[in-house]
């Protein structure tokens, strides 16, 4: 155990937790896109960005990834800090304007408006479907593709995979609920691209795969 400060408290917490475990252990509310508790974080979306100070020295980082230090001071509410998750939220609304999870948030943090250009996309790049497709089913059947304004996430150069398995983990991880394999007549296109396979049902399990 290691003793820190959480908004002017101080506590002790496991040295093994990240500043995002450790405020949420403490029941603190920090919103968060890209993170899952099965997954390795990657600090993709900022939302969980909080003000840490270690030795004198104030930064500002995304807590899902940043490890603990013996008496740091973690700041989750500061104004600097809400108005900079405030502004990331409304760039993601403006990515993906009418999104459930994205309107939530906004009502629990207070934006009530989108001052940018609002575009027509589903997905605001948390990488959980490509991270869940590597970690956990462990075969990379997506990925990111392209740079920037450009970057996406599907099956490499935009074909079906040959090594997706059907699982369904990239759904049902989505924290958005867009990510879909569409299903017609046994026949699936993967990744929502117009490369059909064949899906078989286990004599055995009685889960489909694909052939």
């Amino acid at each position: 155990m290691i003793p820190i400060t959480i908004n002017d408290k101080q506590t002790k917490v496991p040295e093994d937790l990240s500043v995002l475990e450790a405020v949420r252990e403490q029941g603190i509310y920090i919103p968060t896109l890209c993170y899952h508790e099965a997954l390795e974080p990657a600090g993709s979306c900022r939302l969980c960005i909080v003000e840490v100070e270690e030795r004198g020295r104030v930064r500002t980082a995304a807590s899902c990834v940043t490890p603990l230090t013996p008496n740091m001071i973690i700041r989750t509410d500061t104004e600097k800090i809400l108005k900079i998750r405030r502004i990331l939220l409304e760039l993601l609304m403006a990515r993906c304007p009418g999104l459930k999870v994205l309107e939530q948030m906004a009502a629990q943090m207070g934006v009530k408006k989108v001052r940018f250009a609002q575009e027509d996309d589903d997905c605001f790049l948390c990488g959980q479907c490509v991270r869940a497709c590597s970690e956990i089913v462990g075969v990379s059947a997506i990925g990111f593709s392209d740079r920037g304004v450009n970057n996406k996430i599907g099956a490499p150069f935009l074909k079906a995979s040959n090594v997706c398995i059907s699982c369904g983990t990239c759904t049902t991880i989505c924290p958005a609920g867009t990510f879909h394999l569409e299903r017609v007549d046994n026949l699936v296109s993967l990744h929502r691209y117009s490369n059909e396979y064949h899906q078989e049902k286990c004599r055995v399990c009685g889960d489909h795969f694909v052939v």
